[in-house]
């Protein structure tokens, strides 16, 4: 009863002319999530040899970022547009497990990402090639361990409440009991600071091996292939930072909030990072859109109903094998001065 009376009840703590500005900010933030993640989607589905083993990894980002644009963006500018969270109790608790659930699926695909390229890239066993067999039980293993940390708030672990100035959902990082700090603690140390660590080392040693291939290259006397390898690395590190600026923030008031549980936090400087953080969903298929030539062209190609013809050849992406290998060394000095279509990312 009590928390169907805290979502119900309409704040009083934000003027009318706020909660415009934050439905009308998360309306175009929900155009924009939906329409990106959508074209990944349709591209994808619709020219199926874009499916290769580390292309499903961004086929399930865009899935993920889709659904928190649905579930997050959508109720936040309806709510807002209200004044309050006037869709009752059930739905903030479906809105806080969702944006919650597919969040940790975004943050956890990209580390798989990055853990399976520095396997690829880095591999110390001879060539590594990533299956698609591989790829599927990696995600299969990603999404079901995000379901069981999204689950327990559910059942008494911690639980979902509105945040900030009331008009969203998502854990309930003020409430003072020691079964919430247990469960918050943990799920900031295995959900966010673990994958960011995995993500920092596997992409420092693969720029690093990058550039070890690239001097190897020259001194052999073929044509370096920097460029077209900074190009790939870029394109996904970009990912990356720009989800670590989209959810650092939240994160970072989360563990003020852990460590010093009498602090007083104003809601509108509680609801920035919150708000920020549901943006996330809107970069990365920008991102892979300017990025990768021949998605680029499918997206192209689809949007103009069939009217856009690619000209010229795809761009090469980072060499799918092992730096210890002379195989690879050699191949790529052989294939560096000819067009090739795009590998997978």
């Amino acid at each position: 009863m009590q928390n169907n009376m805290m979502v119900t009840a309409v704040p009083t703590i934000f003027p009318r002319v706020g909660y415009n500005i934050l439905s009308f900010l998360m309306f175009i933030n929900t155009v924009f999530s939906v329409f990106n993640n959508g074209v990944v989607i349709a591209v994808m589905l619709r020219n199926t040899h874009l499916l290769q083993p580390m292309n499903v990894f961004i086929f399930s980002l865009a899935v993920s970022d889709l659904m928190i644009g649905l579930c997050g963006s959508l109720v936040a500018t309806i709510t807002n547009y209200q004044g309050s969270y006037f869709i009752g109790h059930a739905a903030c608790v479906f809105q806080g497990f969702s944006v919650n659930y597919f969040g940790l699926v975004s943050l956890c695909t990209l580390t798989l990402l990055a853990f399976e390229r520095y396997n690829v890239v880095c591999g110390q066993k001879g060539t590594f090639m990533l299956s698609m067999r591989r790829s599927l039980k990696g995600l299969l293993f990603v999404w079901v361990f995000c379901l069981f940390w999204a689950v327990p708030p559910l059942f008494g672990w911690s639980s979902y409440s509105p945040e900030g100035v009331q008009t969203s959902c998502s854990l309930a990082w003020e409430e003072r009991s020691w079964s919430n700090y247990s469960y918050l603690f943990l799920y900031t140390l295995l959900c966010f600071i673990i994958p960011v660590a995995i993500i920092i080392y596997c992409y420092y040693h693969v720029l690093k091996s990058l550039r070890k291939l690239n001097r190897s290259i020259e001194l052999q006397g073929g044509r370096s292939r920097k460029s077209e390898n900074d190009h790939a690395i870029n394109m996904v590190l970009g990912m990356i930072i720009a989800f670590f600026v989209c959810w650092l923030p939240y994160t970072a008031l989360s563990v003020v909030v852990v460590v010093d549980p009498e602090l007083y936090i104003p809601p509108l400087v509680a609801t920035l990072p919150m708000y920020f953080a549901k943006t996330s969903p809107v970069y990365n298929p920008i991102i892979y859109f300017f990025s990768n030539k021949q998605f680029r062209d499918c997206a192209l190609e689809l949007l103009s109903c069939g009217r856009y013809v690619p000209r010229g050849p795809a761009s090469v992406s980072i060499p799918l094998c092992s730096l210890n290998r002379g195989s690879c060394l050699s191949s790529i000095s052989r294939s560096a001065s000819t067009h090739s279509k795009v590998l997978p990312l």
